[in-house]
């Protein structure tokens, strides 16, 4: 237990999704096509992103822990994403998903959860996504500047994006102090959408 906490505390060199960098017309954001893969996942309804994702956090937590139908602790990755699907008006609860990126070795065959209420294999088809990379600690008011900025980044260069969902990544425990990494992912709109 110690050592995977350490490990979500304090490790750099997690397990990430692999993915294809594309050709970016702008310079403040790159443009990414990720490969097929599963993550572990739970939606949380709420009004604030920091409380779906903490609340999102544990319960996967618990899953990598050994919480699941094999019984296997399931090696801590990054990042943690989060889509999120806001809400029709501004009183209305936003849908919030948090996901764990699987590790190679049980990409194959994910251990099933043991609480199928709350948590859900995610099995994500390949997709393109305009990130935008930033610094320090992020929270809901610093994702939405940033994505902010990458809208608008999307509208000068003139590419087709999604305006919703969209999802807000971080790559650190809240243990790290410096050099931290956390991102804005907005979708590709493909042709047809």
């Amino acid at each position: 237990m110690l050592k995977a906490v350490g490990q979500v505390l304090f490790s750099s060199g997690l397990q990430t999704p692999k993915f294809t960098a594309e050709e970016s017309k702008g310079q403040d954001y790159e443009v990414r096509t990720y490969h097929a893969t599963n993550w572990v996942s739970t939606t949380v309804e709420g009004m604030q992103q920091g409380a779906a994702m903490s609340t999102g956090f544990k319960r996967l937590f618990r899953f990598i822990q050994g919480s699941n139908e094999k019984n296997v602790k399931v090696e801590m990755t990054a990042p943690v994403s989060c889509l999120v699907n806001p809400g029709a008006g501004p009183a209305c609860e936003t849908s919030f998903t948090v996901s764990f990126f699987i590790p190679e070795e049980h990409q194959a065959d994910p251990p099933r959860p043991t609480d199928l209420e709350n948590i859900f294999v995610e099995s994500r088809k390949p997709f393109t996504a305009y990130v935008r990379t930033y610094g320090g600690f992020s929270n809901e008011q610093k994702s939405r500047e940033e994505l902010l900025r990458l809208v608008e980044s999307l509208q000068r260069d003139g590419v087709p994006y999604k305006e919703t969902p969209y999802y807000v990544a971080g790559y650190d425990s809240p243990f790290k102090l410096t050099n931290r990494t956390n991102e804005v992912w907005i979708l590709k709109k493909e042709d047809g959408e």
